[in-house]
């Protein structure tokens, strides 16, 4: 089913990547109502309809999907009750299935397994004695993770030989947690693949990424790896879509191991943060091929604007210097509308392109 411009797309969530598809849907003709529970929310700033209500609130659900044509969500910290009753009214893309997979890391992992994609090796912990247990079954360094609502870094802790895994375990407060091994990775890299209705399937070329206290710093394309590689990681993306009946983009990031083997990091069912290099290195950005996929358009084109192009998340404080930024002949500057640079928040980023 196409849904033509001049409709309008309704999104879930009202962050940054809410706000920069909100600016590319309208270049294509289309409006946005936003959905979130929070005031003046970035993507609010430039959309044409919002409203403010819990995402458990089925009144404000029930209108909100009245009010439009196609729905779609910007992050996954969604309960999954809501998605499924917003479906009774007006089509979900990506789906249900996408979303209930990607919002718990261990129902993740245990999904890539069953479908022949590789990760670490994992263990679930739900109690201190199920932490010694893991642990020493991993033989590893690992990373405790909350199995929910965890991203940026948040909510993790390393667990080396030796630790003190009851001071961790309290320390944490998690009640549902995962125990990843801890990957001697050489690099890191990310897929981002579009997939509309009719099963077509359309890969960005690959970016290199640099992670510090599990944010993303930064990002490079297309990613200095073999075109061996390349394929190989887009085929398992592609594989992936496939297998969870995705309409609209997903992003895999992977561990590039020292023996050149592929291990599936996370997935996420939507435009990415390692996917903004292509918002001016790349013919169509993320946001637009998001757009032009839920709403069933063909795909715009994936060539390189640029030989190389280097994103630059810009955290906490880091955005005040934009006057410096915008100097700089050869960068982009993108900025959130956030009011409030806390420590390592997104605040913006930058694209620094090569000719």
């Amino acid at each position: 089913m196409i849904i033509p411009p001049g409709s309008i797309i309704g999104i879930i969530g009202g962050g940054q990547l809410g706000r920069m598809t909100a600016l590319a849907a309208a270049n294509l003709g289309y409006k946005i109502h936003i959905y979130t529970p929070e005031k003046h929310s970035p993507a609010a700033q430039v959309s044409a309809f919002t409203t403010i209500a819990d995402y458990g609130d089925k009144p404000s659900l029930k209108a909100f999907a009245k009010s439009i044509d196609v729905i779609t969500f910007e992050f996954e910290n969604i309960p999954a009750e809501s998605i499924q009753y917003l479906e009774k009214f007006c089509p979900v893309r990506p789906g249900n299935l996408a979303l209930h997979v990607s919002q718990n890391r261990l129902r993740e992992k245990k999904y890539l397994n069953e479908i022949d994609v590789s990760t670490a090796q994992f263990f679930a912990v739900r109690t201190l004695k199920e932490l010694e247990k893991a642990a020493a079954k991993c033989g590893k360094p690992g990373i405790l993770k909350s199995a929910e609502f965890g991203y940026d870094g948040k909510g993790q802790h390393k667990v080396f030989a030796h630790a003190d895994l009851k001071k961790i375990w309290k320390e944490s407060r998690l009640k549902t947690a995962i125990l990843e091994e801890l990957v001697d990775f050489k690099k890191e890299i990310s897929v981002i693949v579009a997939r509309n209705s009719y099963g077509k399937t359309l890969c960005f070329p690959l970016a290199e990424n640099v992670h510090e206290n599990g944010i993303l710093c930064a990002s490079r394309a297309p990613a200095n790896i073999s075109l061996g590689l390349e394929k190989n990681a887009q085929r398992i993306a592609i594989k992936i879509a496939e297998n969870l009946g995705l309409v609209g983009l997903l992003a895999v990031e992977f561990f590039v191991t020292k023996n050149n083997q592929l291990l599936v990091n996370e997935i996420a069912p939507r435009p990415h943060n390692s996917g903004h290099w292509t918002m001016d290195g790349c013919e169509t950005s993320q946001f637009e091929q998001f757009v032009r996929a839920v709403c069933g358009l063909p795909f715009g084109p994936v060539g390189l604007t640029a030989k190389k192009t280097r994103m630059v998340n810009l955290l906490g404080r880091d955005v005040e210097k934009w006057p410096e930024i915008l100097r700089n002949p050869g960068a982009k500057l993108h900025l959130y509308g956030k009011s409030e640079a806390k420590k390592g928040r997104k605040m913006g980023h930058v694209n620094y392109l090569e000719f």
